[in-house]
């Protein structure tokens, strides 16, 4: 983690530089415009099932990590009760000591309504920080979590909503003898709902459609400190659509496919003009015009950007599409006791370069599901540093059942 952490400063300075020598003014392409927000964590896949599926789970069946996706999911569970461990080597490729680990539990508390609650840490390694080469090093454990509580509400026979609360804490700053280093906090929301229709009798098999759309992590931007800037927090749009293939009592196949849209700002185009009139760009000329339009940028309202996100590239239309990703999945079930499971997931190549496919298993034994996906980077240009990610989880179901056929 600490020589590759140096590594990567090393190469984005030399970037930089090559990039301001190279062009005058510097264009500045949608590949520039790729947007990041504080606390990503809080978007990464925590549970095998969905990772199986392509990183989606808005419109699947319920399970015990529906918090993270759906959460008006939990009234239409089947278990009165679930809890649910996930576990997640990241960013194997590179490093060896980042992982995500997830709780979660949820109570069907009546024939319309659930409660939930969900416990995400993401422990980041350890960090060695020195000023010079002959400091002696002291290292850090930047760390992040989360921590949610979901109501969820049956509004009629076939369509439920939910309301989450979440509270975040960031432990990113970098602590020096003059400046204290304490945690970054903020909250946020979500709204979501959901869709799933009666069993449809069809001329060779049984069906049912299911649908949903989670709106996640509404709230104020967060800072760090008072000097420092505000990040935005990674507002998501997520909707999507499946359909269950039953094909007799003991074969169900499931087709799924997700959509998402971070509701942030896309970052601005900088407006490079010649003040001294030299036909030239100097380095000044070029800081002034890619600082205004960072200041623009930052001035935008947290709440006012979930509307207006959806028209404000630079680009137009055709690079607001490039900031969708979308995913596909399927999932196969063996007589309620074993799981197959395939996806796929894109991302434009000047917005991030996320393309893989994953596949899953699940084992589920009485009241315990096991489940584990493996993920494949398809994008061939870059070497995406997600190869090879294995995820992990468990799940216990007690209580009363509930007959959702």
């Amino acid at each position: 983690m600490k020589n590759t952490f140096l590594l990567l400063l090393g190469v984005t300075f030399i970037s930089m530089n090559m990039y301001a020598q190279s062009e005058n003014p510097p264009s500045h392409r949608p590949s520039d415009r790729v947007i990041t927000t504080a606390v990503p964590f809080l978007l990464i896949s925590g549970d095998a099932r969905a990772s199986g599926m392509g990183d989606q789970g808005v419109a699947t069946s319920p399970d015990a990590f529906s918090q993270q996706w759906n959460p008006s999911k939990f009234a239409f569970a089947e278990m009165k009760n679930g809890i649910g461990f996930s576990y997640v080597p990241y960013l194997r490729e590179l490093v060896n000591d980042i992982n995500i680990a997830q709780l979660s539990y949820f109570n069907r508390i009546s024939e319309r309504s659930a409660v939930a609650g969900s416990f995400r840490y993401f422990s980041q390694g350890e960090v060695e920080l020195r000023n010079s080469a002959q400091d002696v090093g002291r290292t850090v454990k930047p760390n992040e979590l989360a921590l949610d509580l979901t109501y969820a509400l049956r509004l009629s026979e076939r369509f439920s909503m939910a309301v989450t609360g979440r509270y975040i804490r960031s432990d990113l700053r970098i602590p020096t003898d003059n400046v204290d280093a304490s945690s970054a906090n903020s909250f946020a929301a979500d709204v979501s709902a959901f869709y799933q229709s009666e069993e449809i009798p069809y001329r060779d098999f049984n069906g049912r459609w299911r649908a949903g759309v989670n709106i996640s992590n509404i709230g104020p931007k967060i800072k760090y400190d008072d000097a420092g800037s505000e990040n935005f927090l990674p507002t998501n749009f997520k909707a999507g659509a499946g359909f269950d293939f039953i094909l007799d009592p003991d074969n169900t196949i499931g087709v799924y496919a997700e959509i998402n849209k971070l509701l942030v700002p896309t970052p601005k185009k900088p407006n490079y003009q010649d003040l001294d009139g030299d036909g030239l760009y100097s380095q000044d000329e070029i800081n002034v015009a890619e600082n205004e339009a960072i200041e623009d940028y930052q001035s935008e309202s947290a709440i006012g950007s979930i509307f207006s996100s959806w028209g404000d590239a630079p680009d137009g239309m055709s690079e607001e599409l490039k900031e969708i990703t979308w995913a596909l999945g399927a999932e196969y079930w063996y007589r309620e006791s074993f799981a197959l499971r395939l996806g796929y997931f894109n991302e434009s190549e000047v917005k991030g370069f996320r393309k893989f496919l994953s596949l899953g298993a699940g084992f589920r034994y009485n009241a315990i599901d096991i489940d584990a996906s493996y993920l494949f980077s398809t994008a061939k240009a870059v070497q995406s540093p997600l190869e090879g990610s294995l995820r992990f989880s468990l799940t216990f179901n007690f209580g009363d059942t509930y007959n959702e056929r």
